[in-house]
């Protein structure tokens, strides 16, 4: 059993498809409360690691001890169009309790007063606020985030970025955000990972080090030597 203050630990992980070993022996603890970043080059694992921890694939060795039903956010908001907010975030709970609760989680994520509105009347930045809610809605101990805001404008994704470190701090799940992006792992993470090879190949805690400096490093362990910023 996991200590009460761990989220999720993972042992000796392995997951390979066909000949090709993407995860190997991968190791990784994430507490309550802890938000953690994992960069790494396309097809390193990344999103491999999170649909495991997320009970979406299966594994070929090792060992998860986390909740079997973590809460995920997606790039692509996976809102139901044909029900109203509420409903999406509400969606499998009993009726009267969730509407309650996602009246609550609504207002939580700024969009009070739109329980009744639909997905198709949203901005990009609404509907992740929505599938935010529905995420945070069961008070999960794993929080789960795939790249959830790439598609958004520059400065929808800076509010979204403030807005899950806000909610982050309050309901405290473990947090595992996979991101091509440094320089938003380097703004909201207490942790930042590079995978690389299938095993997690750095660690670097965010308090107080220098933004410019660590950005630097990551830059520099994901390949990339100029200052420019990360694809």
């Amino acid at each position: 059993m996991s200590a009460p203050d761990v989220a999720v630990t993972v042992s000796n992980l392995r997951r390979r498809y066909g000949e090709r070993v993407v995860i190997d022996g991968l190791d990784l603890t994430i507490r309550k409360g802890e938000f953690v970043a994992l960069l790494g080059e396309s097809g390193c694992g990344k999103t491999t690691l999170l649909r495991a921890l997320a009970g979406l694939d299966p594994v070929d060795g090792g060992h998860i001890d986390g909740p079997t039903q973590p809460a995920v956010v997606f790039q692509e908001h996976r809102l139901l169009p044909w029900a109203p907010l509420w409903r999406n975030v509400a969606l499998g709970m009993e009726t009267a309790v969730g509407r309650a609760k996602a009246e609550a989680a609504l207002q939580e994520v700024g969009l009070a007063g739109r329980e009744e509105d639909w997905p198709r009347n949203l901005s990009g930045g609404q509907a992740q606020r929505v599938a935010l809610a529905r995420a945070l809605v069961r008070e999960p101990r794993l929080l789960l985030l795939d790249e959830p805001f790439a598609a958004l404008d520059a400065l929808t994704r800076i509010k979204m970025q403030a807005l899950i470190r806000e909610l982050v701090a309050r309901h405290r799940p473990g947090v595992l955000l996979v991101t091509h992006d440094v320089d938003e792992a380097v703004a909201i993470a207490d942790r930042i990972l590079v995978m690389r090879g299938g095993e997690i190949a750095a660690s670097y805690l965010t308090d107080g080090i220098n933004a410019t400096a660590l950005r630097g490093k990551l830059l520099r362990e994901l390949g990339v030597e100029s200052d420019s910023r990360a694809a």
